[in-house]
């Protein structure tokens, strides 16, 4: 009970800190506390505080979500956390990436009559990137940007079987970006859900889940690995198009090169 009342009291905390560490607050064995979590169902002590993280980063707000980070981290160690977590969230994702979904959405893609991409807040970033990436390999890629959930439906009311949606989503989530792939799969196009857990509310209509592993660094999250991903997207399918891509760039080299669009000084 004396651990359950701390978890439930402060599940910010413990999600961060060692079953040793625990243990002391509440006065009992380190044996004790990985017991609990066996009870609750848990491979062990580390999975549930891997569960306690999840719940922290959909439900926290902004706020909280940044007094929880000003715990875990000293004011002198800032840059050496961060940038460990990141290699770390890497690592991760390329050891439990599912690379069967992975090379599937790359040919989906390279296919497709229309490239529609989303992601919204703070996955904007991302999607921007794959999208303008993309709008040099394809003729057409549609940017979803939004400032209404009617604008979102009003840019994919065409979308269809032929047709592919890649959905950027973290916590927290976005529900535009969510009824945007449930919308796009009740209209029969492949869906790809770019996104942190197979628990996210966009996996369930993906036709290709693509996990990466993201983590706090403060009032926002990481998003070093979905980047890192989508890097490795833009590269497959430039593989699979190389004709047309050195084509397409070639043409793209004149033109900025008639225009000086590249100062070439430095």
């Amino acid at each position: 009970m004396k651990i359950a009342n701390y978890i439930l009291e402060n599940y910010d905390k413990a999600a961060y800190i060692t079953a040793a560490k625990l243990g002391a607050i509440v006065n009992v064995s380190e044996s004790t506390i990985v017991r609990f979590a066996y009870e609750l169902e848990f491979d062990g002590y580390h999975a549930m505080q891997l569960a306690l993280r999840e719940l922290i980063r959909t439900n926290l707000t902004s706020f909280e979500r940044m007094e929880v980070a000003n715990d875990l981290m000293k004011e002198n160690n800032v840059l050496d956390k961060v940038l460990a977590t990141d290699i770390d969230r890497i690592k991760h994702t390329l050891e439990e990436i599912d690379r069967n979904a992975f090379d599937c959405a790359v040919r989906k893609i390279a296919s497709a009559r229309r490239i529609y991409v989303i992601g919204l807040r703070s996955a904007s970033l991302i999607a921007g990137f794959l999208a303008r990436n993309f709008s040099m390999i394809f003729d057409s890629v549609v940017l979803i940007q939004s400032t209404s959930g009617s604008e979102v439906f009003e840019n994919i009311m065409q979308i269809g079987p032929e047709d592919v949606l890649i959905a950027v989503s973290f916590p927290r989530y976005s529900k535009r970006v969510i009824k945007a792939v449930e919308f796009a799969s009740k209209a029969g196009a492949n869906v790809i859900s770019i996104t942190d857990r197979d628990a996210s509310p966009i996996a369930e209509y993906a036709d290709q889940l693509l996990v990466a592993k993201s983590d706090m660094a403060s009032f926002v999250d990481s998003l070093v690995a979905p980047l890192s991903l989508v890097n490795a997207i833009i590269a497959s399918v430039s593989l699979l198009r190389k004709d047309e891509v050195e084509q397409r760039l070639r043409k793209l080299e004149e033109i900025w090169e008639e225009y000086e669009v590249y100062d070439k000084q430095g």
